[in-house]
C-alpha cells in the first residue's frame, strides 16, 4: 500500500470519529509564506488530506505568490494572522514566520481552536516556551513543532536498534555537527532577522535545534548541564550588525550521565574532510553512525555493519502525519514536549556561551 492509499485509508477508518464522510478535507491556513512558508504550502498543496482556505503573510509580493501557488483551492488572503485565525474554515494552521513570533502565534492560534503545526524552534526563550507548554496541555488540539527528522524513518528504526536491541551495548557519548563551506545568504529572504540573534534565538536554536534534537532522541534524556565557546569567529559584523554567531563549541553532560559533543561553523571548506552534518553514537560495543544507520564494532578487523538498509523517505511525512493526527488521534512523532525539550536544549547552550560558564537545565526553570 503506498502512502497515499493509507493516508485515505486512515481518512475512511476515522470517519465515525468525526462524523465526516472521506471525501473531506481540512481546512488550512498557511501564516508566513517566505522561504520555509512556501516549502511547506508546495507539501501541503500535494497532500490530498488538506485543502489550504487561507494564505497570511505581512509581504504584499509573496502573498500574491502564495495566493497564485494555491489558486485552484482558492484561499483568501490576510496580512494579519489574528484575522485568519477567526476565519471558521481555517481548522489547522501551519506557521512558518521568524522564530521570535512562533509562540506569540501558536498560543493564538490553540486559544483559537485550530491545531498547530509550528515552525521549529517552538520559542527562543525558557520563559515563552513555558507558556506555550501551558496553553498547549489545557488544549485538546494537536501540536506538532518541525523537527522533521522524527520522522524520517531510517533513523527511528536505527535508534530502535540501540535503545531496545541494545547493539551498541550502553551508550556512553556522542558527537555530533552542524558544518558548512559558508555562511546564509546576506540578502536573502531571512536576512532581516536571520542574523540578529534576538530574533532567532542565535543560529544554534534557529538551525541546530535539529541535530541537538537528534541527540536528545538517541540518547534517551536530556541535558543536565552545558559548557561552551564561540562567537562570530570569522563573519565579524557581517552582515553589518549581525549578532549571531558563525561558529561554536558545546559539551552537554546528559541526566543519564551521556556525554554528547556538538560543534556548527560556517567556514568548513568543501574540501576538507568530515564537512556536513552527522550524529556518531559510542557504546561499550563500538560505535554508530546515525545518519548512515552503520554499526563500527570496536574490534580489530571488524567490518562495518549496516543496521538499516536504505529507504526511501518521504519528504512529505513529517507533515501527513500532522493531519493523521487530527484525523485519528494518532500520536505524532513530535508533539509540544519533544519540541519544548530540544529548544530548551539549544537555549541552554547558546547561554553557556553567552555567560560565559556552565549552565544547568534547572536554571531555565520550565516545567516540561
Amino acid at each position: 500500500m503506498n502512502r497515499r492509499s493509507f493516508l485515505m485509508s486512515s481518512i475512511a477508518s476515522s470517519t465515525a470519529l468525526f462524523g465526516q464522510s472521506s471525501a473531506d478535507t481540512i481546512g488550512t491556513g498557511m501564516i508566513g509564506t517566505g522561504n520555509r512558508g512556501a516549502y511547506l504550502l508546495k507539501t501541503v498543496l500535494g497532500l490530498p488530506v488538506a485543502r489550504v482556505v487561507a494564505v497570511c503573510d505581512i509581504k504584499p509580493d509573496r502573498l500574491d505568490k502564495a495566493a497564485t501557488a494555491a489558486a485552484e483551492h482558492k484561499p483568501k488572503t490576510y496580512t494579519d494572522y489574528r484575522r485568519l485565525l477567526e476565519d471558521k474554515d481555517v481548522e489547522a494552521v501551519y506557521i512558518a514566520t521568524p522564530c521570535d513570533l512562533h509562540v506569540e502565534m501558536a498560543i493564538a492560534a490553540l486559544q483559537a481552536g485550530k491545531h498547530v503545526y509550528c515552525e521549529k524552534p517552538v520559542g527562543i526563550t525558557p520563559e515563552s516556551i513555558g507558556r506555550l507548554l501551558e496553553v498547549a496541555r489545557n488544549s485538546n488540539k494537536v501540536f506538532v513543532p518541525g523537527q522533521q527528522m522524527r520522522s524520517i524513518e531510517r533513523i527511528r528504526q536505527t535508534i530502535e536498534k540501540i535503545q531496545k536491541e541494545g547493539v551498541l551495548g550502553k551508550v556512553i557519548m556522542v558527537k555530533a555537527q552542524r558544518h558548512a563551506a559558508d555562511d546564509l545568504d546576506h540578502e536573502g529572504s531571512s536576512a532581516d532577522w536571520f542574523f540578529n540573534a534576538k530574533r532567532s534565538g542565535d543560529v544554534i536554536v534557529e538551525m541546530a535545534v535539529h541535530n541537538l534534537d537528534l541527540c536528545n532522541w538517541v540518547i534517551g534524556s536530556r541535558p543536565a548541564r552545558a559548557g561552551g565557546f564561540g562567537g562570530a569567529l570569522l563573519w565579524k559584523d557581517d552582515p553589518p550588525g549581525r549578532t549571531n554567531m558563525d561558529g561554536y563549541t558545546l559539551s552537554y553532560d546528559y541526566e543519564n550521565d551521556v556525554k554528547m559533543s556538538f560543534t556548527q561553523v560556517f567556514f568548513h571548506p568543501n574540501g576538507l574532510p568530515s564537512n556536513g552534518q552527522f550524529v556518531h553514537v559510542y557504546g561499550t560495543e563500538g560505535a554508530v553512525d546515525l545518519n548512515r544507520a552503520t554499526f563500527y564494532k570496536r574490534a580489530r578487523k571488524a567490518e562495518p555493519v549496516v543496521l538499516v538498509p536504505e529507504i526511501k523517505e518521504s519528504n512529505e511525512a513529517h507533515m501527513a502525519a500532522f493531519f493523521e493526527a487530527i484525523r485519528t488521534g494518532k500520536q505524532p512523532p513530535a508533539d509540544m514536549k519533544i519540541g519544548a525539550i530540544a529548544a530548551l536544549t539549544a537555549i541552554m547552550g547558546r547561554e553557556a556561551i553567552y555567560q560565559k560558564r556552565l549552565f544547568t537545565w534547572n536554571e531555565m526553570g520550565v516545567n516540561v
